[in-house]
Formats: C-alpha cells, structure tokens, sequence
C-alpha cells in the first residue's frame, strides 16, 4: 500500500466571526444534503447499519436527524473551508 501523510494548511491562526459561525452550520447541512442526492444516485438507499455490498447507509436522512458525530464531520469540513478561505486571504460578506 503506498504511504501517504496529508499536509492541511494551518489554520489554527484564524479565528471566525460570530456570523461564520453560523454560516458553518448552514454549510455543513448543505454538504450533507450534496454527499446524501450522490449516494441516492448511485444507488444507495437507508439501511440501519452501513452495508456497502447492499449499498445501504443509516446516514441516508435529513441533516437534523444525524448523529451529532456525523454532524461534527461535515461542520468541520465547513469550518476548515471558511477558515482556509480566509487564510488565502479573501474575505466572506454577507450583501446587506
């Protein structure tokens, strides 16, 4: 198997805003909601426990019916995102 060892960009310098905060949250239900209509299209349906010979997942539901745990994955991809956003040095405003 071949070795692989990921680099992220630091991100820990950055701090958000109340705001993005909040814009996390959104983002993460998006995530799930984009991740949950490409396991739908390829054939995945709800099981209550992963099976990927049956191509069943218990994570086929709504973002609000997740584990906290699941929750947690997809707001720290939304999270890292904004902060890297940030970090390359563009800016995040909301149009008034």
């Amino acid at each position: 198997m071949k070795e692989y060892t990921p680099h992220p960009e630091d991100t820990s310098d950055v701090k958000l805003s109340e705001d993005l905060l909040k814009l996390t949250e959104k983002i993460a239900e998006n995530v799930h909601e984009v991740w949950s209509e490409g396991r739908i299209s390829d054939g995945w349906t709800w099981g209550e426990v992963r099976d990927d010979a049956k191509r069943q997942t218990p994570c086929l539901v709504p973002y609000s019916e997740l584990p906290e745990r699941e929750k947690d994955f997809d707001r720290m991809t939304a999270m890292e995102t904004l902060k890297l956003i940030i970090k390359l040095g563009y800016e995040i405003r909301k149009k008034d």
